[in-house]
């Protein structure tokens, strides 16, 4: 067979089209590398933010695939954002169609603060309304379909660090399409978050996390009309799920070890939120939850002795085989019902409080060996837990001790504690006597 001949017009033709892409190119990243570029994309820029973005220097590369790069870029919020190099793949079909889109985002070694995200955030929510601009569709082509996160550090309003590693693609509509997260560093290092598209507008979560796992079904319901509530709905099962590790700010067994509560963790939880604005999604988001924690251990507390002793217990461990109840949050705040404990001849039941400020309140009555049980109030904070006698159980302690030395304490606490509860009710309405009726 022989060889397909290429006529020599056609060669010429490719190899002054190539000379030309080559030349356009070179040009091109020229013009973008000039510091008059780069000054205008910062001017633009800050103005859409509404808050003042620097950049080192912006280029051009064309390998693996042509992309704008942005390097040594600020966001000067309170607390600057900043990464390190940017780098912008443009949607070619679209620019063919004459319109701007993203198909790849890459991040590389940017560190993002919470108080930052949230000084943006309100600067862009100012600009919006200092332009009364609305959403629209067309802002739907500048979200790039490919989102590839390399070491990002991200510090929380504590001023904790964690690093992670991410990828995340959206479909044409711009739903989330798949998520892969991984921390690397700090706080709960080495967990693992798995998001797939199920049907519709609902997706399967699986997150591995403190060597047990979460796993169930999240559902977005859009908003009726422009501007409206959208609303997030899900279903999760935890189970095998290491309290401490989970709580710890760090990932260290010094760190597990001051934590409040240890064992393994199952739990059944709903959630829901409903907000027009993404941004405010943690702050509505209210969840119940069924636990059960299961060979635990209470550290910061001695439930044993504070019965004993009738007085404040601070410090100390309370081993429990199981404990269960039901915990409700909204947004940060959290509250803790039916709690019932067991360990051996002790057994605990109560409701207890967490304000967002991490404060505790609320009461326990702690039984031993089946006696009457002796009410505690719960305070102090989850870094610092007190559990002490109630007012009425105190009174009733004092009386018990003089009385029967010894063995009346708990039993007086006990008493004093439902007469405290009797007299903290308000005292009932009497019944107004009925009016002589007129003959």
């Amino acid at each position: 067979m022989s060889k397909v001949r290429w006529p020599r017009w056609l060669l010429i033709a490719g190899l002054v089209l190539l000379l030309l892409v080559a030349g356009g190119g070179l040009a091109l990243q020229r013009w973008i590398s000039t510091d008059e570029f780069r000054l205008r994309v910062e001017r633009e820029a800050t103005a859409a933010l509404g808050v003042p973005l620097r950049l080192e220097r912006v280029g051009l590369t064309l390998l693996p695939l042509p992309a704008v790069v942005l390097e040594g870029v600020q966001v000067r919020t309170r607390q600057p954002l900043k990464a390190e190099r940017i780098e912008l793949r443009p949607a070619w079909g679209s620019l063919l169609l004459g319109r701007v889109g993203l198909s790849t985002l890459v991040v590389r070694q940017a560190m993002l603060s919470q108080q930052g995200i949230d000084a943006l955030l309100l600067s862009l929510q100012r600009v919006r309304q200092r332009e009364q601009a609305q959403p629209d569709d067309e802002g739907l082509l500048l979200l790039p379909r490919r989102t590839v996160l390399d070491e990002l550090s991200w510090i929380d309003s504590k001023g904790q660090a964690i690093v992670i590693t991410a990828e995340a693609r959206l479909d044409s509509l711009a739903l989330p399409e798949q998520l892969d997260l991984r921390i690397v560093q700090g706080r709960l290092q080495g967990t693992q978050l798995a998001l797939r598209r199920d049907t519709g507008l609902s997706w399967i979560l699986l997150l591995r996390v403190a060597g047990g796992t979460v796993q169930g079904r999240i559902a977005l319901q859009p908003a009726a009309q422009p501007g409206g509530e959208f609303v997030l709905s899900g279903q999760l099962q935890t189970r095998e799920v290491e309290v401490s590790q989970l709580t710890a700010p760090a990932p260290t067994e010094t760190a597990r070890a001051a934590q409040l509560l240890s064992g393994r963790l199952e739990a059944s939880t709903t959630l829901s939120a409903r907000t027009r604005q993404p941004s405010a999604l943690v702050d509505m988001l209210q969840t119940e939850s069924k636990f059960t924690v299961r060979q635990g251990m209470l550290h910061g507390i001695d439930l044993i002795k504070a019965v004993q002793t009738a007085g404040v217990s601070r410090g100390g461990k309370t081993p429990l085989d199981t404990l269960s109840g039901q915990v409700r949050t909204r947004g940060k705040a959290v509250e803790l019902q039916n709690l019932a404990a067991s360990s051996g001849a002790l057994s605990a039941t109560g409701q207890v409080s967490i304000s967002p400020t991490q404060e505790l309140a609320g009461r326990v009555t702690v039984e031993l060996g089946g006696a009457v049980g002796v009410p505690l109030a719960v305070g102090g904070t989850l870094e610092q837990p007190e559990v002490n006698l109630t007012t009425g159980a105190r009174i009733g302690a004092a009386l018990g001790t003089l009385l029967m030395p010894g063995v009346g304490t708990g039993a007086g606490a006990s008493v004093g504690g439902k007469l405290g509860e009797f007299f903290s009710k308000p005292p009932a309405r009497e019944a107004k006597p009925e009016a002589p009726q007129s003959p």
